[in-house]
């Protein structure tokens, strides 16, 4: 079975219905635990979790899902190698926080690569969309959709680069010098990735850890709106290896002539 707009439009419902979960339990008083590696976890995390299950169940597109919140019930892509990689809420710390820099994050990963992503903020009412051949969508409020694409960086306009709200870190900045000119971009959760994609930044750098449910959605809207999501070697982020979770540092980039990798160098 194909990537259709029809699945696109389903997956989309089905993270705003996760979204509307999600803000039920933001406007009330709400439990916060601690797992195992000491990453806040709150009642939203599991009701979005749970929803999202339930309703990726009743798709016509069947296929074994990873979600953060259940890694040990995955085992493994299906025989035509796709699966469902699901954050049912990016950005915890910003949801505890209630800065509304927070996301779903829904995408179906097929040989190593996503093909259909949604990320959606429901505190910003902000939505974005993509799939394989379909191209990258941004929706605020109820307006229509809107296609989005990556921005290309004049030679005479400073970096705008997406970087941490809290601190730049070592690395972070040790880049920067070699770059030049640059303005910093703040800005939480996938919602990072998905500033390059619409073309309000020029580059993210992440040079922290990252799992496989944080960026598959919105690596998908970046390579669809025309940009690039690449670990610091130039080779693009795989999500083929499910054994092991944890991203590498990579760089997400849109339209530009700069070697970004040999700034490591």
């Amino acid at each position: 079975m194909s990537v259709t707009q029809e699945l696109l439009d389903q997956v989309d419902t089905i993270a705003r219905a996760a979204g509307d979960a999600i803000m039920e339990i933001y406007g009330r008083e709400f439990t916060i635990e601690q797992k195992e590696d000491k990453s806040p976890l709150t009642e939203a995390d599991a009701a979005a979790h749970h929803l999202i299950m339930d309703q990726l169940a009743l798709l016509p597109l069947q296929a074994p899902v990873l979600s953060e919140e259940d890694t040990a019930s995955f085992a493994g892509a299906d025989d035509n190698g796709r699966y469902w990689l699901v954050d049912p809420l990016d950005g915890t710390k910003e949801f505890i926080k209630r800065n509304g820099e927070f996301t779903v994050n829904i995408a179906l990963i097929e040989h190593g690569k996503p093909v259909l992503g949604v990320v959606y903020a429901p505190a910003l009412n902000v939505g974005y969309v993509a799939a394989k051949g379909l191209g990258a969508f941004k929706t605020e409020g109820n307006t229509a959709p809107v296609a989005i694409r990556v921005a290309e960086h004049a030679a005479d306009q400073p970096w705008r680069v997406v970087g941490s709200r809290s601190h730049a870190g070592d690395s972070l900045l040790q880049l920067l010098d070699k770059l030049g000119e640059h303005e910093l971009v703040a800005m939480g959760s996938s919602l990072k990735l998905c500033l390059v994609a619409e073309g309000v930044a020029d580059a993210y750098p992440r040079l922290g850890p990252t799992s496989l449910w944080d960026t598959g959605a919105a690596q998908c809207v970046v390579e669809q709106a025309g940009g690039s999501v690449v670990q610091l070697n130039g080779e693009p982020l795989s999500y083929a290896n499910t054994r092991e979770v944890l991203n590498p540092f990579f760089l997400v980039l849109g339209e530009n002539d700069v070697n970004w990798p040999a700034l490591f160098n």
